[in-house]
């Protein structure tokens, strides 16, 4: 069973940042889409990031882009969601996903493998 351990939630005020790390098996990593999901309370759970294996092909929901960057570091297995400019709206959990096909999908049925989740709170 790949494993995908989430990190780096909290509670920030609205303007702040944080950064979510993603980390993962070498087998997961090297040859996976990896994607960032978020699920507020009472909400389905939307797309937030993805990035392609090679890091070459990265796609953004239209709610984040612009304000949170996604990454991935290879040394240490790991991907990052940069998230700047919090607002209320982005309070959720926040899951990493991964994907060992070489599509890049925005859809989480496409994705294999879940971690259990970090939550993020943004506070007005």
């Amino acid at each position: 069973q790949e494993q995908l351990v989430e990190s780096g939630g909290g509670v920030v005020q609205a303007g702040g940042s944080l950064r979510l790390t993603c980390h993962a098996s070498r087998s997961v990593f090297d040859s996976s889409t990896l994607a960032w999901f978020r699920q507020a309370p009472g909400k389905d759970r939307e797309f937030v990031a993805c990035s392609s294996w090679s890091a070459s092909t990265v796609f953004y929901s239209d709610s984040v882009k612009g304000r949170f960057t996604i990454s991935r570091d290879k040394s240490s297995l790991a991907a990052y969601l940069l998230m700047n400019n919090l607002k209320p709206e982005d309070t959720a959990i926040y899951y990493c996903a991964a994907d060992p096909s070489l599509e890049v999908y925005t859809f989480a049925e496409e994705y294999d493998y879940w971690g259990q989740g970090t939550q993020v709170t943004v506070s007005s």
